[in-house]
């Protein structure tokens, strides 16, 4: 009897326990993202000395041994949050790969996905693969970046996670605007000619142009982090302007052999286009380096 009450009371009180396991789980979950947050932007770790930690992993190597381990498992952690957004992202692009492959293809004389034509019976699926794959790379690339900062966090500096934070969204949106550039401005103009190169017409394949394009658009977009990188590097007293701005000529030459080899022709307007941008970026990232100096001498006379 005692135990056909016990079943009866069970599910009476089923919905109840669920209800308390969600909400449970709820607080637990908005509970950790807050302390998260409490030791994100407030606590500071302890400033250990190098010496130290090596004397202490050699005393208690047992100790050293679990921290290990247990940064290993956190890092695992990581990674598997990378990895099922970077696949949620993915499937999200791949619903719209044939819109963004025809936006790709705006470029081109006549514009549209319709201008792309395959010569191999797979070369359309491995496109398509490669735009869905780019695309959910690109889409979840703050939240690895993200992943990576929480994973470093621990190690890192109040002044530092906050300024890793803050550069996040600052390199993304460089990196958007770099590809923006390379879309909307150079290749409308590398277009014509390269398709009509010396009078011979070219018939664009999917793989190549694809291709091309997409390398175009990430090298213009990694470029456009160069003051920013050399920013933190003047912040961080590795980089001097100074070196920067004496070496101005071999920096000319350095961007103009960069140039070449990211444009496919050589012509001097195609080149041009490139290269104009990349020495804007670079006397940009003199100035970026000077500021950057200028606020570290004021933090070190405020010691």
């Amino acid at each position: 009897m005692r135990n056909w009450l016990r079943v009866i009371w069970r599910i009476l009180s089923a919905p109840f326990r669920f209800v308390y396991w969600i909400l449970s789980t709820i607080y637990l979950i908005i509970s950790r993202i807050i302390r998260g947050v409490y030791e994100f932007f407030i606590e500071d770790p302890e400033d250990t000395p190098m010496t130290a930690t090596f004397e202490k992993a050699v005393q208690h190597p047992v100790d050293f041994l679990q921290a290990v381990l247990a940064h290993l498992s956190d890092l695992r952690w990581h990674i598997l949050r990378m990895v099922i957004f970077l696949a949620i992202s993915t499937a999200f692009a791949f619903s719209y790969t044939p819109q963004i492959i025809d936006w790709l293809a705006q470029p081109l004389p006549g514009g549209g996905i319709e201008e792309l034509i395959a010569i191999d019976v797979t070369e359309p699926v491995g496109v398509v693969m490669r735009v869905a794959l780019l695309t959910g790379f690109s889409i979840s690339l703050p939240y690895i970046a993200l992943e990576f900062l929480l994973f470093a966090a621990r190690g890192l500096k109040r002044r530092a996670r906050i300024v890793g934070f803050i550069a996040i969204p600052i390199t993304t949106s460089l990196f958007i605007s770099g590809m923006a550039f390379a879309y909307y401005i150079m290749l409308p103009a590398a277009l014509p000619v390269l398709l009509n190169f010396m009078g011979i017409s070219t018939i664009p394949r999917p793989s190549s142009y694809i291709g091309f394009t997409t390398g175009i658009m990430f090298w213009i977009g990694l470029a456009f982090q160069f003051p920013l990188v050399s920013f933190f590097l003047s912040a961080m007293g590795i980089l001097k302007a100074e070196m920067l701005r004496n070496q101005w000529r071999l920096a000319i030459v350095v961007l103009s052999i960069l140039a070449a080899a990211i444009t496919p022709t050589v012509d001097p307007v195609n080149m041009s286009i490139v290269l104009v941008p990349l020495l804007a970026l670079y006397f940009l990232s003199i100035a970026m380096a000077y500021l950057a100096q200028i606020r570290r001498k004021k933090k070190k006379q405020l010691e």
